[in-house]
């Protein structure tokens, strides 16, 4: 059996051509690679080729593997990354006063169930320190108003550099994060809201959607962009509800949903599953 610190996954995007996967394949072959699980597609609006390749390799060494890889890609103007499987992606949360979503990402992370390392949690409130606390994890407290604003997400900032976050989780974080904090967490940041955007806006959605009496409701998990709840999607679900579900119900089966889908955005994104196609995504699930 190959060392586990000897598993990878490759990743990959260029233009779509013909050889592709026979010179990944062979690349591998060359230098022992054993592939594990493969998959691609070709985007025939875009003209675009996405692959994701896992692949054991005990005959050469990941420094190694690196620089070899960047004489393929430039045969075939790719855009590529290489991940070592056995390091678990170092993420950081950041909540408000909804902590369903970040309990359950914490319950899912100590259970084993997400490939990730939640490093710190940063609240513009207090209600979850000792939640944090109890799984061992650093809470940062740092308010927000419109005063302080960009005080504010310096700070938050500077403790994702500090924890080397390669993922910051929105789990119901319900402030707007600036074009400049976008713009620095790009493809690394993930938001999770309610699927009734835009109908309806603003505070107690599912009290809106109680009052227009809904049959569906449903979460969308998508990546952080400066445009409001408009970044490239990475999941999404639903759940039937009736004329019987009380406001309290309704709320209670959303914020359910929620939480599933934002652990599957987030479980596929630590395990490079989502490579990003414009202003859409491509899953491997």
């Amino acid at each position: 059996m190959l060392p586990m610190n000897h598993a990878y996954i490759l990743t990959l995007s260029c233009p779509d051509r013909t050889g592709i996967v026979h010179a990944v394949s062979g690349f591998l072959l060359e230098r022992g690679g054993n592939i594990e699980e493969a998959a691609q597609y070709n985007d025939p609006d875009t003209g675009l080729f996405f692959m994701r390749v896992q692949f054991a390799c005990d005959q050469v060494s990941e420094t190694d593997l690196r620089s070899q890889l960047v004489s393929l890609a430039a045969t075939f103007q790719m855009t590529w990354k290489l991940h070592n499987t056995q390091q678990p992606m170092p993420a950081v949360i950041l909540v408000s006063k909804e902590g369903h979503c970040l309990n359950d990402l914490l319950f899912r992370w100590k259970s084993g169930l997400l490939p990730i390392d939640i490093r710190a949690i940063v609240s513009n409130h207090r209600e979850f320190y000792q939640l944090a606390a109890s799984y061992n994890v650093p809470f940062h407290h740092i308010p927000v108003s419109t005063a302080n604003k960009a005080e504010a997400e310096a700070k938050q900032y500077e403790v994702i550099q500090a924890e080397g976050a390669e993922l910051v989780v929105l789990a119901r974080y319900m402030q707007i994060l600036s074009d400049d904090l976008c713009h620095k967490l790009s493809g690394r940041a993930i938001n999770i809201h309610h699927s009734f955007l835009p109908s309806f806006k603003g505070a107690k959605p599912y009290y809106q959607a109680h009052d227009r009496g809904v049959k569906l409701i449903g979460a969308t998990a998508h990546y952080v962009t400066a445009d409001l709840d408009e970044g490239p999607i990475i999941e999404q679900d639903v759940a039937r509800v009736d004329h019987s579900k009380t406001v309290e119900a309704l709320t209670t089966q959303g914020r359910d949903t929620e939480s599933q889908v934002l652990a599957r955005a987030v479980k596929w994104h630590s395990e490079h599953r989502v490579l990003l196609n414009g202003h859409k995504t491509v899953i491997f699930k």
